[in-house]
């Protein structure tokens, strides 16, 4: 993800952004990659025009290129660099805030309880066989980037670097997520709950196991789930939201603990109306390119 602000370095990738051509490109980039011969079919537009094109996207830390063998010849292929892009507006003194961030490989989960069908594996390989959860307990574990259980929990421990007198505005958790079929299933509904410091924040209703297309980062040799959504939760002093959209009435108050970490889990109980399991997708898989991220902003300048 790139995270942008109004200083000048970022000129290169405003100026990538700046044009409908290199936004198609980045559309069709964000089903696959593809090289500038293909992109150039696509767009109607010569070779050479697309190349200037994707030099800009480039040079702005939009797209990323490597040469690959391919038919016989060596090819240029395009993909997207980042999943995000946000741009922070300078605000009143009074208004600042600090924001820390802390990127949770998927496989760094601190307590665990799953049930079949179930599994974890690194770009590379399966972490051991499938729907054995024995395997969840498997030091590799560390290493995975994507991993699925039918039904159960995963929990991780997250550092708390808020002190005592902090004024905390905003707790921030981002996550590419799905449901976990037998196989693949875009009609597999999961009721996927969220807690923060054994304090349920709400429920989120994935509505499937998707493998309509591959993930546009899953590695080549993986079958079986693609992608999911990316979901942002916000805890606040005004409740939790999730894309905006209110989840529960779960504020900052709720949740603050005098304690050095944050607990967070990801649950499909047993009991759920909807027991559709979950899969998370961490870099690497799927069509985010990112970890669990978990963000707190205060109000700059405070003092502990």
């Amino acid at each position: 993800m790139i995270r942008a602000n109004l200083d000048r370095k970022w000129l290169p990738l405003y100026e990538a952004l700046a044009s409908d051509v290199r936004l198609r490109i980045l559309e069709l980039l964000s089903e696959q990659p593809m090289n500038v011969k293909e992109l150039a079919a696509a767009l109607g537009l010569s070779s050479a025009i697309v190349t200037m094109h994707t030099k800009k996207l480039e040079k702005g830390g939009l797209i990323r290129t490597k040469l690959v063998r391919r038919g016989g010849g060596t090819h240029k292929i395009c993909s997207l660099a980042v999943s995000r892009v946000e741009l922070s507006l300078p605000q009143p003194e009074g208004q600042k805030r600090e924001c820390q961030e802390i990127a949770v490989p998927v496989g760094h989960y601190t307590d665990f309880e799953v049930h079949p069908t179930c599994g974890l594996a690194t770009t590379e390989r399966i972490i051991g066989q499938f729907d054995d959860p024995r395997y969840f307990m498997e030091p590799e574990r560390m290493h995975a980037q994507i991993l699925w259980f039918g039904k159960g929990f995963v929990q991780y421990r997250i550092p708390n670097y808020v002190l005592p007198g902090q004024a905390l505005e905003e707790i921030e958790i981002s996550f590419e997520i799905g449901s976990e079929a037998p196989g693949v299933q875009a009609d597999w509904p999961s009721d996927i709950h969220f807690y923060l410091n054994d304090t349920l924040l709400g429920v989120w209703t994935s509505p499937g196991d998707s493998g309509d297309g591959r993930g546009r980062l899953t590695p080549p040799w993986w079958t079986v789930n693609q992608y999911g959504w990316l979901k942002v939760v916000r805890v606040t002093n005004d409740g939790t939201f999730i894309d905006g959209q209110r989840l529960s009435a779960v504020t900052l108050r709720d949740i603050v603990r005098a304690r050095n970490d944050w607990q967070l889990r990801f649950e499909v109980p047993e009991d759920a109306e909807h027991v559709g399991g979950l899969t998370l997708y961490g870099e690497g898989f799927g069509n985010y390119n990112q970890s669990i991220l978990f963000r707190t902003y205060r109000s700059a300048g405070m003092e502990g």
